[in-house]
């Protein structure tokens, strides 16, 4: 059995996380850590965690806020029982809240977050500044989902070569290898499409042990310009991606690549790091 946390801010429910967690565990039952952080707003840039560069809010004293929370963890409570689903409930109201997550998630398999909804007070952008800091910071593998989405039939590993992108693709399977067994494409990408598919066998050999329905797949296109459109068109599919803002690959597609797949809210990314 998984542990896997589900973080909700005070102002947001997000039900497309909490789907995605339920469809995970009718496939295998899972222990759901439902995450209640407070109400923030921003206030101003500052440092967190031994030095690392985050957003700094402190927390509001709100008692309406405090009663949405209250509402948010009793919608949890009463989905979780009538799905059948072992749960907690941390509530954490501190004034730091990217320790506090990054602190959680070192005690667990799997985060889960819902892309649209974590902290858009905070910024109306996607992903919004708050949520970029999570991804680079936490501690295990997320899983952003979108309010509205297919759960996945298919999966689409990302690869460039790359220490981190063969991790993220270790890491899926070891995590989720009842996802595996679904059709799976392997599609390495560069802005030299006429580049070699790097390290062919070795990818193969290891990503054919665990995906049972897998094929490899070279985009010979200019990923900047075409990876949106090319993306577009997959259905009830799962993005697996290496470390978001990390590896060479996505600093490379930042613009173009999972920016956009997570700001258009069209398919759930698993996104990990080492």
């Amino acid at each position: 059995m998984k542990k896997i946390i589900i973080a909700f801010d005070g102002n947001h429910f997000s039900e497309g996380a909490f789907e995605f967690a339920r469809r995970l565990n009718d496939l295998e039952p899972v222990l759901l850590t439902g995450i209640f952080l407070p109400k923030f707003e921003l206030a101003n840039l500052g440092t967190y965690a031994d030095g690392v560069a985050g957003i700094f809010v402190p927390l509001i004293e709100d008692n309406d806020s405090d009663e949405l929370v209250q509402q948010n963890i009793s919608h949890f409570e009463k989905l979780c029982q009538g799905n059948g689903i072992d749960y907690r409930v941390h509530k954490d109201l501190v004034e730091l809240v990217l320790p506090e997550l990054e602190k959680e998630s070192r005690f667990a398999d799997l985060l889960i977050l819902g892309s649209e909804v974590f902290y858009e007070n905070i910024d109306t952008g996607s992903p919004n500044e708050y949520l970029k800091d999570a991804l680079q910071h936490v501690s295990c593998p997320v899983v952003l989902v979108p309010e509205k989405f297919d759960f996945p039939e298919s999966i689409i590993l990302t690869y460039d070569g790359s220490e981190d992108s063969v991790f993220a693709i270790k890491q899926f399977a070891y995590l989720l290898p009842e996802l595996c067994d679904r059709q799976t494409l392997l599609v390495y990408a560069n802005e030299n499409w006429e580049e070699d598919f790097p390290e062919k066998v070795q990818i193969e050999e290891l990503a054919a042990r665990h995906y049972k329905d897998l094929t490899l797949f070279k985009l010979d296109i200019n990923p900047k310009k075409y990876f949106k459109n090319w993306i577009s068109e997959k259905r009830s599919a799962l993005l697996v991606s290496g470390s978001y803002g990390r590896s060479p690959f996505l600093q490379l597609f930042r613009k173009s690549f999972i920016k956009d797949v997570i700001s258009e809210h069209r398919l759930p990314v698993f996104i990990a790091h080492r």
